[in-house]
């Protein structure tokens, strides 16, 4: 199987394992966990903020981070392509009773001017504008980096309004190595911000959320209410700590790979892929021009060839490298594509 299907597909390498297997534990809950203790504080550090939370996914960073900046009937302004609109199972409305407002950006990035038109006057028929949620990088996006004038005059905006400015950083560290620009640097103007560990870093579970301590202090509160501890904790945060001290500045090799499908792929009668655009790990691919839907391009690649892809609406086929994925690999995946087309 060579799976491009997403960046989550990563196994822990056998220097992880055998790192996770040699954790130190105790109560995270308690702060009596050394190995979740010390990935909080490398987060924390890393991201320039004063305190983090290890949790289980990104998506209960997202709703948390909601869930503290706003309240029932609030409003937070995204992307129309985000993740918490699509991929998170209505989480802010269930559970924050919050509104999305969308932006109709260019591959997942929006500007100022779009967000200064959206923030509404203070109405009572009105919901409060409350939040501004920035996905780095952008997933349905193809992978695009918000640079980071961009991301600081959004901020500087929302801060102006009163409104919280939260980073969505699922592959923040992908943005970091493809642009040169330190994560603390990016993550500077937000109010919260978290970046996951099971996707191109290749932990097998968690993201860590970062903020103020007073942030965090709430944060703390919610984890309870949506499941409470994960205790002895230390043999997962373990594997976040190898990735952030091994698996940090060779993205750049998935970014390498991504462009080198997109490269092939372009090449291929039927498929529009634009090869300059493939900043990160993601390809996306419009196959509208061969007449066959997404989805049975897909099938074929996985039932011939054991390629797995994801889709999205009829004609849009997703490749994600990984550390998983090798330079060979890349090759007979676009071959696999070139038989199915033929």
């Amino acid at each position: 199987m060579i799976d491009l299907f997403s960046d989550t597909a990563t196994k822990p390498s056998a220097a992880m394992r055998a790192y996770m297997c040699q954790a130190e534990v105790g109560d995270e809950q308690r702060f009596e966990d050394p190995t979740v203790n010390r990935l909080q504080e490398m987060v924390a550090s890393l991201l320039g903020k004063e305190a983090a939370l290890y949790l289980p996914s990104g998506t209960m960073c997202n709703q948390i981070s909601f869930a503290i900046a706003c309240r029932p009937g609030d409003e937070i302004l995204l992307d129309r392509t985000a993740h918490p609109l699509h991929a998170e199972a209505g989480g802010a409305a269930a559970l924050t009773g919050t509104v999305f407002t969308v932006l109709q950006g260019t591959r997942g990035i929006f500007d100022r001017d779009q967000v200064a038109a959206a923030i509404r006057p203070v109405w009572r028929y009105a919901p409060r504008t409350r939040a501004v949620s920035i996905e780095q990088t952008t997933n349905l996006g193809g992978g695009a980096c918000w640079q980071l004038e961009r991301m600081r005059a959004i901020c500087a905006l929302a801060h102006e309004h009163e409104l919280w400015a939260h980073c969505d950083g699922a592959r923040l560290l992908n943005a970091v190595v493809a642009m040169g620009v330190p994560a603390r640097e990016q993550a500077a103007s937000f109010d919260s911000i978290w970046i996951d560990f099971s996707k191109g870093l290749g932990a097998p579970v968690g993201a860590v959320l970062a903020g103020t301590r007073d942030f965090i202090d709430e944060a703390w509160r919610l984890k309870q209410r949506l499941g409470g501890a994960m205790r002895q904790a230390g043999i997962i945060a373990a594997a976040c700590v190898y990735a952030l001290e091994h698996n940090v500045e060779r993205l750049a090799e998935d970014h390498a790979n991504a462009r080198r499908l997109a490269e092939r792929l372009a090449a291929l009668p039927g498929l529009r892929v634009d090869a300059a655009a493939v900043e990160t790990n993601i390809v996306l691919i419009d196959a509208a021009a061969t007449g066959r839907a997404a989805a049975e391009i897909a099938r074929a690649l996985d039932e011939r060839h054991g390629v797995r892809v994801s889709t999205f609406g009829l004609r849009t086929i997703r490749a994600v490298t990984h550390l998983d994925i090798g330079a060979p690999d890349i090759e007979v995946a676009a071959d696999a594509f070139a038989d199915v087309l033929r």
